[in-house]
């Protein structure tokens, strides 16, 4: 079962917190809809969260379509 973050998200950067956050909580690669499940945010926010942070070095994507956090 994928925990839910139980604050509300707002902003780009509180966005990649909440995406980072999961990843990190749940210890396993995520699909994106898993996250948006997760986090409760928009699939556009996730998607672009998702971008930003593999730019940043923070997340990778371990098998297609998969996302998670660097250990």
């Amino acid at each position: 079962m994928v925990p839910r973050l139980t604050t509300l998200v707002k902003g780009a950067h509180m966005s990649k917190d909440a995406v980072l956050q999961i990843l990190v909580d749940t210890g396993e690669a995520m699909r994106p809809g898993q996250i948006v499940e997760a986090t409760g945010l928009d699939k556009d926010v996730v998607a672009k969260a998702i971008k930003e942070l593999k730019k940043e070095g923070k997340i990778d994507s371990p098998k297609n379509c998969f996302y998670a956090a660097v250990k």
